[in-house]
């Protein structure tokens, strides 16, 4: 096995051979045939139902899977009791059945090798494969310790692999849901408020009377109950002030769509600021009892006026005063929301912390219609022995990054670069549940750093772009086919929601959590493991917690009435914010003491040379990022992306709709495959638009192979947030060849 050089290896490449399906079907008219579809659902026996979350997205909407007796999995319908989705799927979670039946699946462990001086991927058994993982995890312990193992993931695998890193003495972990999405809401929130914003967001939407998006693209990121309660609102006639420089979902839905010049969003926020101020339309008495900074924050945004940010943003000065009234006249039952993938241009913490402020100014935290006072039930960890410390790790690796809360991925990347100024060396990666490829910018970095990488090992249901760089595959089951962590999360209540596998894993695929358990066994952690299978770590925290299998079989949802507080400030009261002063921060002395502005500042971003539009990408409600892109059912909605271009750019280039083009950034990179023009009103001149997560170059992905264009291979200039890590990605401008690129020349 070579891995010195590593180098990326389509899955369908030379030595894979297929794998048979092990589920029943029927066979009088064929297994795909459309009779025999329609037959089966018309005959089919009693069908089985069992409680689930969806995992297509990491709302995680509690759900009902219905399956036969074959083990056929027919539907998948919302449980009405869940508040992250009020009985109510998205069109990914309805389509999460796909995630099964997909034949492109992963299905059995896979190793790298050389075959006739070629490298490829050969069938292996679960032992081989296991056994290879943890003799290269204990080798490299050996030489270098436990630390140098880093683990990169998301979702619900990732919280078993967690487990596994930390009983074998390792903190090196991190994921992209941090420095590559959300991770300057977090801190700007947490400077700011004391409170971390979390997930879902504690947004009081349905009772709201103004609700301010400011890149935040409810409708097509499809936030379950965020979506339901922007329609409840709506119908309510709360105003919508949506700020984008393209014509989205929620800004056609909005009484304000304010066309902003990209990368001006704190000039505008600024000007919000004054106007408030200046006319004394914010919360006087909230501000006076819970405020910290105000006067310096009144002096210092004396300057920003309408008139200045007019000529920084192109939004005319009365439209700043008009926005900025009705959020006042509102107050405090307005949401300047934070957004969820805020990683622009490099400010992103000093720009969520004017988001942030600005709710300040309006008294909305803690209020009816702005944000409720969350509250969770803490699920119990199965008994095990304390975790070994770490000599180092994530806060270790980020240490120039002050205020990181968790792991940067890409400073665990960086450190898996050989570089004599490290400090840190990291040997072994673990990946699962994230294709890196797809998700993080800067790709030469990326596989620079796994070409250094000794072992690799990549956990996956998808043979996704990160699969062909590893040295060992092991196939996942789908969240259909497993039991997983019991669901916790942030809202107006506490309740918790199951999931039981409903079905039998295909393939030879398999649990994250009997994945994790069986490497910690042959690592030697049995005393983290002191459980037969993890449905007895789910029977045990639900006993725990009040329950049993048995009730949560019949109801999937548990709801359990609030006990820390009430959702909303009592106005009687005198409540004391996570803070160092208490109050809520304009002013905030820990970034001053830190070198930081302790107020945000503007700062003018580079714009797109001559000839280049700044790229801009967002999301589909169709689609999960680019995990859902193969999806057979998703992918009948959606099966390619495609360029909106300004009209006026359009005709300066020659470009009609429909027509493939070719991107070419800044750095003359160029994009694999073409792209359908949209020629649109709904995104401005100096920009074009495109949804994430397509562009795939593996051919076994047969649906999504060659579909549109990959934005983040075009991503390959960051700007990092200096506070806490996160990788501004909104800097990339590109140009448009009408001509095929890749064309071969004939001499």
């Amino acid at each position: 096995m070579t891995t010195s050089r590593r180098k990326f290896i389509k899955i369908s490449a030379l030595g894979l051979g297929g794998v048979a399906a092990t589920t029943s079907t029927f066979s009088m008219f064929g297994s795909s045939s459309y009779l025999n579809e329609l037959v089966k659902e018309n005959v089919s026996k009693k069908l089985k139902i069992t409680p689930t979350y969806c995992e297509v997205c990491f709302w995680k909407c509690a759900g009902w899977t219905y399956s036969d007796e074959d083990g056929n999995i027919q539907k998948i319908i919302g449980n009405e009791t869940d508040s992250h989705c009020n009985g109510r799927l998205c069109p990914r979670g309805t389509g999460g059945v796909g995630m099964y039946t997909d034949e492109d699946r992963l299905k059995t462990p896979l190793i790298r090798t050389t075959i006739n001086g070629e490298e490829t991927f050969r069938e292996a058994s679960w032992d081989e494969a296991l056994d290879l993982v943890a003799s290269k995890f204990k080798d490299i312990k050996e030489k270098h310790g436990a630390e140098s193992l880093g683990l990169l993931k998301h979702g619900c695998p990732g919280w078993h692999f967690e487990h596994l890193y930390k009983s074998l003495g390792s903190d090196t972990i991190a994921e992209p849901a941090y420095a590559q999405c959300r991770g300057p809401r977090e801190t700007g929130f947490g400077l700011t408020f004391g409170s971390w914003v979390g997930s879902p967001e504690p947004t009081d939407i349905r009772d709201t009377k103004c609700l301010v998006l400011i890149g935040s693209h409810i409708g097509e990121n499809m936030h379950n109950s965020q979506v339901q309660e922007m329609s409840d609102a709506i119908d309510n006639g709360a105003t919508i002030i949506t700020v984008d420089p393209r014509f989205s979902t929620a800004a056609s839905k909005s009484k304000h769509w304010l066309a902003i010049k990209p990368a001006t969003d704190i000039a505008l926020l600024l000007s919000w600021m004054n106007v408030l101020i200046e006319e004394e339309l914010y919360d006087k008495e909230y501000v006076e009892k819970y405020g910290f900074g105000f006067n310096e924050l009144k002096e210092y945004v004396r300057e920003f006026t309408p008139e200045w940010a007019y000529g920084i943003t192109t939004i005319k000065p009365e439209e700043i005063r008009k926005t900025a009234r009705a959020m006042g006249n509102a107050a405090p039952s307005v949401i300047v929301h934070p957004g969820r993938h805020v990683v622009w241009y490099g400010d992103d913490t000093q720009r969520e912390r004017a988001i942030a402020i600005l709710n300040g100014l309006l008294g909305s935290w803690g209020r009816r219609g702005g944000f409720y006072f969350k509250e969770k039930i803490n699920v119990p960890n199965f008994p095990h022995p304390e975790y070994p410390e770490p000599k180092w790790g994530w806060k270790e690796i980020g240490e120039k990054y002050p205020l990181a809360q968790m792991g940067v991925t890409n400073e665990i990347i960086n450190a898996s670069i050989p570089n004599k100024n490290n400090k840190y060396s990291i040997k072994a990666w673990m990946v699962t549940g994230t294709n890196l490829i797809k998700s993080i910018p800067d790709t030469k970095q990326l596989k620079e750093a796994m070409d250094a990488l000794e072992f690799m090992v990549v956990i996956d249901t998808m043979p996704t772009d990160i699969t062909g760089y590893a040295d060992v595959i092991l196939p996942e089951c789908t969240y259909l086919e497993r039991s997983d962590i019991v669901r916790s999360a942030t809202n107006r209540h506490p309740s918790i929601a199951v999931r039981f596998a409903a079905v039998k894993p295909k393939y030879q695929s398999k649990p994250g959590a009997w994945i994790a358990k069986e490497i910690g066994m042959r690592l030697g952690l049995e005393d983290y493991y002191q459980y037969k299978d993890f449905d007895e770590v789910i029977d045990w925290q639900l006993k725990e917690l009040g329950t049993s299998r048995e009730e949560m079989e019949k109801i999937g949802v548990k709801n359990y009435p609030r006990t820390s507080r009430p959702m909303y400030l009592n106005e009687d009261e005198t409540y004391e914010f996570g803070t160092a002063s208490g109050k809520i921060e304009f002013y905030s002395h820990e970034l001053k003491n830190l070198g930081f502005d302790p107020m945000p500042t503007y700062t003018p971003h580079p714009e797109p040379p001559q000839g280049f539009y700044r790229l801009n990408y967002g999301r589909s409600p169709m689609h999960t990022f680019s995990r859902t892109a193969n999806n057979p059912n998703l992918n009948d909605l959606k099966s390619e992306n495609n360029l909106w271009v300004n009209p006026k750019t359009a005709r300066i280039l020659g470009l009609k709709t429909n027509q493939e083009v070719w991107l070419k950034n800044q750095d003359d990179i160029i994009s694999n495959f073409s792209i359908k023009v949209r020629v649109t009103e709904r995104v401005r001149w100096d920009s074009v638009y495109m949804v994430h997560g397509f562009g795939h170059d593996n051919k076994k992905l047969t649906r999504a192979f060659g579909k549109g264009i990959d934005d983040t291979k075009m991503i390959s200039k960051i700007f990092v947030d200096p506070i806490m890590g996160g990788t501004g990605m909104r800097g990339n401008f590109v140009s448009i060849l009408t001509e095929n690129p890749h064309k071969t020349v004939e001499l």
